[in-house]
């Protein structure tokens, strides 16, 4: 295909939530791949709700998604005068007509005419314009779905202008995409219902349709659609729970798409250079967070030490964590998980009253005396000689390790997780981690110590 134009058309009413950014990841990766265009359209004609700062959340997401435009954004409301332009033309031309009908009228027509047909409106002076609705069926040839064709006879002459002047939506995208040249429509199932409308306002106008493309939807882990209403997770909210850009775009992606060797991880360039339409399915896609968790534990590990450093010392607001990520990054899947592993190598331990029960009773007190009098003669204090003092005292005791380690963990950490505890007791030093050791031993919480 050359030439091709797509476009991502959000409606700015709140967070951009994960089936949109899907919509507009598609968009984006179909126009890369094909050499196209993008362009960034902003539905804004609900006033109320289409707040400059819901546009920025937009924005926003697609900043961080990487998802660039090339044309945009362009506001809806902005092309007023040429929506009323369009709209007398199909007046002039005899494709739309005036209309007083109210609801009540249509019920009328139906209970005389029938229940399943389309109301048929005659054209007045003044009142609300209507579409009229072209004989027979209209067949959409869709990219995803297939052959989806509907029986005309069955819809209502749509209302696509107020008494006022104002369009309605389906004329507005139809009229929109013509001037964007768009050629190619890639949006939810759900919008499915609408594209007759649209493609009536440009045979209307004289205009071929796009091709379409219906994604099917995405469900949540019980199986019905994930919305809004159901909890679905904002981009901004993934960003927060220290989810990172290129995971998301990853798991995205395979979001009712997939390549036909069924990898999993692919770089960006990898996704633009797979992503074709004919690639996407039919049925719905079901997001499961424990699977991006997993997806964004891989990016994460595949970070260099700087890199993970640079974004987890922007996450945290923290400074300095050079040495605690590199005894951290095999251990963490999120950026989040991070303080919660080794948070208490620079904020002191934790308090976790049932891991100080369990491991620093009289039994781990003893461990703990054998380890603080191995360690307090080690030389040089490092990795290998922590790890060296600690496994002969295993050997000596002939216990299991994990009897020695979480006594030193919990009187370190707080807790019975952390960094593995040669590299925590290393990066802590042997001053701060026989401190430690000995509030321990004393009963005390070393931050009050």
């Amino acid at each position: 295909m050359t030439g091709i134009r797509v476009r991502f058309a959000p409606s700015p009413t709140g967070a951009l939530h994960i089936g949109s950014a899907r919509t507009a990841l598609f968009n984006w990766l179909l126009a890369r791949h094909h050499g196209g265009t993008f362009v960034l359209r902003v539905e804004d004609t609900d006033r109320e709700r289409s707040t400059p700062e819901n546009v920025e959340q937009i924005l926003d997401a697609m900043r961080w998604l990487r998802l660039d435009y090339d044309e945009g954004p362009i506001f809806q409301t902005e092309r007023a005068e040429r929506h009323g332009e369009a709209l007398q033309r199909l007046l002039d031309d005899g494709h739309a007509y005036r209309s007083t009908a109210t609801a009540d009228d249509v019920r009328a027509y139906k209970r005389e005419h029938g229940a399943e047909v389309g109301f048929r409106g005659q054209p007045e002076n003044a009142g609300a314009v209507r579409l009229h609705v072209p004989d027979g069926e209209t067949v959409v040839t869709d990219a995803i779905l297939g052959e989806v064709r509907f029986d005309n006879a069955h819809y209502d002459d749509p209302v696509i202008g107020r008494a006022d002047g104002t369009v309605l939506y389906n004329f507005a995208v139809a009229v929109d995409d013509l001037d964007a040249e768009i050629t190619h429509v890639v949006r939810g199932n759900d919008h499915l219902s609408n594209t007759p409308k649209q493609m009536w306002v440009l045979q209307a106008l004289g205009a071929e349709a796009p091709v379409y493309g219906h994604i099917p939807l995405i469900h949540g882990p019980d199986g019905k659609k994930l919305s809004k209403r159901r909890g679905a997770a904002s981009v901004q909210e993934l960003r927060a729970a220290g989810y990172v850009p290129e995971a998301v775009v990853n798991y995205l992606a395979l979001l009712g798409w997939g390549p036909d060797d069924d990898a999993t991880v692919m770089s960006v360039d990898e996704l633009v250079a797979r992503f074709d339409l004919d690639r996407v399915s039919r049925n719905p896609a079901q997001f499961d967070e424990k699977k991006l968790r997993w997806l964004n534990g891989v990016y994460l590990r595949a970070l260099t030490a700087a890199d993970l450093t640079e974004r987890l010392e922007a996450f945290t607001g923290r400074d300095g964590l050079g040495p605690a990520v590199a005894v951290s990054q095999e251990k963490i899947h999120t950026l989040a998980d991070f303080w919660a592993l080794a948070g208490f190598i620079f904020d002191g331990p934790g308090d976790d009253p049932k891991a100080r029960e369990r491991w620093l009773g009289p039994d781990g007190a003893a461990v703990l005396g054998e380890i603080r009098a191995a360690l307090a003669g080690v030389d040089p204090y490092d990795v290998a000689t922590v790890r060296e003092a600690l496994e002969a005292i295993v050997g000596a005791r002939g216990v299991k390790p994990g009897e020695i380690y979480q006594p030193l963990r919990v009187a370190l950490a707080g807790t019975t997780i952390s960094p593995g505890i040669f590299e925590t007791a290393a990066l802590l030093g042997r001053e701060e981690t026989l401190r430690r050791i000995d509030a321990a031993l004393d009963g005390r919480h070393p931050r009050a110590a």
